[in-house]
């Protein structure tokens, strides 16, 4: 930081302890352990990647919240740390909609199998958009690049597997890429 930073950061510090003195000596503690430390975001490890192979979209069409598309989940491979792999079976759907400006709202669901037989079940909610001339591409079936859309999830896992717990057990969030046959998703455990 400048000097100038420092000072600036130094005269709210004061303003705002002046302040939590005037509400009570409990608020006026915790002003002084957050200005003395900011706080640190959480850090990310990646949980897994998941290349997913979908299919054309079914256009159910306009309904109230937008244009409502199912696309099937055909099959596809994942992997992780420690070893952890496999295959996601076919029968899972990303249900979406997509409003007339292209944001798409996602809502996915499927499952994997690990090598060693384990069933997980994935629960995906997200969004993803870019510029209207993006997402009409994308709409389309057509190759984007995919740093140009904002592509991410909070998903859930569930599994009797108890080696396996640890993706229950967290926030999961993920990043993704969408092709026209296939979805990478990489899924990222909140620490």
């Amino acid at each position: 930081m400048t000097t100038t930073q420092n000072v600036a950061v130094g005269i709210v510090a004061l303003v705002g302890l002046g302040w939590a003195a005037s509400r009570g000596p409990a608020t006026a503690a915790l002003a002084r352990q957050t200005t003395a430390t900011a706080p640190k975001p959480p850090a990310l490890s990646l949980a897994l990647e998941a290349h997913v192979q979908v299919g054309t979209p079914l256009d159910v069409g306009a309904v109230p919240r937008g244009r409502r598309r199912i696309v099937s989940i055909n099959g596809g491979t994942f992997s992780g740390p420690n070893g952890l792999k496999g295959r996601v079976l076919p029968g899972g759907a990303d249900w979406q909609i997509v409003r007339a400006d292209g944001f798409a709202e996602l809502d996915t669901r499927y499952t994997l199998q690990t090598d060693a037989g384990q069933i997980i079940y994935v629960q995906n909610a997200g969004m993803r958009h870019a510029a209207p001339e993006v997402m009409a591409r994308l709409n389309t079936g057509q190759t984007v690049d995919p740093s140009l859309v904002y592509f991410r999830t909070v998903a859930t896992f569930e599994t009797a597997a108890p080696e396996l717990q640890w993706l229950t057990r967290a926030i999961i969030v993920g990043t993704g890429e969408r092709y026209p046959n296939d979805v990478v998703v990489r899924f990222w455990r909140v620490e």
